[in-house]
């Protein structure tokens, strides 16, 4: 059985799926392993426009896998301190993954994202949650800290330092309608309509330029990391001058809306 399932359901559009849900998708090596895999395959797969992430079952991604992480060979020989070092490699790279990714990645949030799993769930450029989502920072029930896998640095800047001070700080679960009230989801859905809404959304973006799509994600992400106004306001300009002299983009647009029909953006 594989542990991560790569489908196509819609011209232009990828479904990765969590495959293990009578674990609740949890972050066994054996599972993240092959889901970075996944996601650095299908970012260099040219066709796929939009990437959907998501968990079979009742789960979206209860975290650590606390019935068998499991085991892999650069753990040999090391200390216990070493192996922590290289697992957390492991996790971090996988949030890293989807954030390097060509194309936006959407997670459709179909139920619990808990510890590690929320730290996933934010690393996904848009959220869209099943009214049985809710979003849990674990660690610190756990005696552990909640900062973990890049959630201390995602959740303030998706909601707000305090809020994010509040939930990371208390543990406790954000349903998914206050998950939209705040920003921390765009949209919550009945879970029958989950994947459409995601899929929906997706059609949209694969629409549009896949240089102006890509770059557009870039640009967001590094807004969020600008030093100054003025800086990012270069980089933006840059990005737009190269579709802008690089293409016909601009001119298809134009002619397009003239002879009222979509554009068809060849970049």
């Amino acid at each position: 059985m594989s542990f991560v399932t790569v489908e196509k359901p819609r011209p232009h559009v990828c479904l990765i799926t969590l495959n293990r849900p009578e674990r609740m998708n949890a972050m066994a090596f054996d599972v993240m392993v092959p889901f970075k895999e996944a996601l650095e395959e299908v970012s260099f797969d040219n066709d796929t426009r939009v990437v959907v992430v998501t968990g079979a079952g009742a789960g979206f991604c209860a975290g650590a896998d606390l019935e068998d992480p499991g085991w892999l060979d650069i753990f040999n020989g090391l200390t216990v301190p070493g192996i922590a070092r290289r697992a957390m490699k492991i996790l971090d790279d996988v949030i890293k993954a989807i954030r390097d990714m060509h194309q936006p990645v959407i997670g459709a949030i179909n139920g619990p994202a808990i510890g590690g799993g929320f730290c996933l769930a934010m690393a996904t450029d848009i959220r869209i949650a099943s009214e049985n989502a809710y979003f849990r920072p674990a660690g610190i029930n756990n005696g552990l800290t909640s900062a973990e896998l890049g959630l201390s640095y995602l959740l303030p800047r998706a909601i707000g330092s305090s809020r994010a001070f509040e939930i990371m700080l208390t543990g406790r679960d954000v349903q998914a309608q206050e998950a939209q009230s705040i920003g921390l989801v765009s949209k919550v859905v009945s879970p029958a309509a989950l994947l459409e809404a995601c899929y929906g959304v997706a059609q949209r973006i694969a629409g549009f330029s896949q240089l102006g799509v890509e770059l557009s994600k870039q640009m967001l992400w590094a807004g969020m990391d600008a030093g100054s106004l003025h800086s990012h306001m270069n980089h933006e300009g840059h990005a737009q001058l190269f579709l802008r002299m690089t293409t016909r983009n601009f001119e298809e647009a134009i002619t397009a809306r003239k002879e009222g029909r979509a554009p068809h953006f060849r970049d």
